[in-house]
């Protein structure tokens, strides 16, 4: 004997899905997502003249949940590029940290942080002063003009992030012309020795700002005035 099978498909209607947001009135609070993506009624001029806003009220909320997930996504994207930042950060105090002499660390500057910390060029130097001989004979340091860290940091100043760098050579040597944004630090290796800078650069402009963080570039210039201070002291 064959038997047929009837598939019945329950359909809701406006009442049924009426009565169950009345019976559950926390439902929207549970699903926010639901409501982003409901379409409200326009308001509405009743027959005793009061405008029904409700309608408003749901569209403000909807904004608020969007704002909300926008703002969410943009600290996950923040943390993950500090992460990012930090991660290559370590990565180059470690380098600096394996160098066996002076003229390995600088050349561990200018040859393999560009790459440790995703920039264009990175380039060191020291202020022109009879404290810096010792300085000047390590590969590829700069030769910088008297108060020249002054003008560029400013006076006693640690961090200049420079958003449109006009560099002439002074600091990036041949790769000048290339170099449009820059962060500068200062380094002060001992008493002494002459004041110094580490400079990371960019070939895009505005790429370093007055609106970004400098603990990092800050910390990396402390490592590398700590080991200058050594290397030199040991020279």
């Amino acid at each position: 004997m064959t038997m047929n099978i009837q598939t019945t498909e329950t359909l809701l209607s406006d009442d049924d899905i009426g009565q169950y947001l009345l019976d559950n009135p926390d439902f929207f609070s549970r699903n926010p997502e639901v409501l982003v993506q409901m379409q409200g009624p326009t308001a509405v001029q009743r027959a005793d003249g009061v405008v029904d806003f409700q309608s408003v009220m749901v569209d403000r909320l909807r904004d608020e949940i969007q704002n909300l997930t926008a703002c969410t996504q943009d600290v996950i994207e923040t943390s993950r590029t500090n992460m990012t930042y930090l991660t290559r950060t370590h990565a180059a105090v470690l380098a600096l940290l394996s160098a066996q002499d002076a003229q390995h660390m600088a050349r561990i500057i200018t040859q393999d942080l560009p790459l440790l910390l995703d920039v264009d060029a990175v380039a060191f130097g020291f202020e022109q002063n009879t404290k810096a001989e010792t300085a000047l004979r390590l590969p590829g340091v700069r030769m910088l003009p008297f108060n020249y860290l002054d003008a560029q940091i400013g006076e006693g100043g640690d961090v200049a992030l420079i958003r449109d760098m006009l560099d002439d050579g002074t600091v990036f040597g041949d790769e000048h012309l290339d170099i449009r944004s820059a962060a500068l630090a200062r380094l002060r290796p001992s008493a002494t020795t002459a004041g110094g800078l580490i400079a990371l650069g960019s070939h895009m402009s505005g790429a370093f700002h007055a609106g970004q963080g400098t603990d990092l570039l800050n910390f990396l210039a402390r490592v590398c005035e700590k080991l200058f201070q050594k290397w030199l002291t040991n020279t």
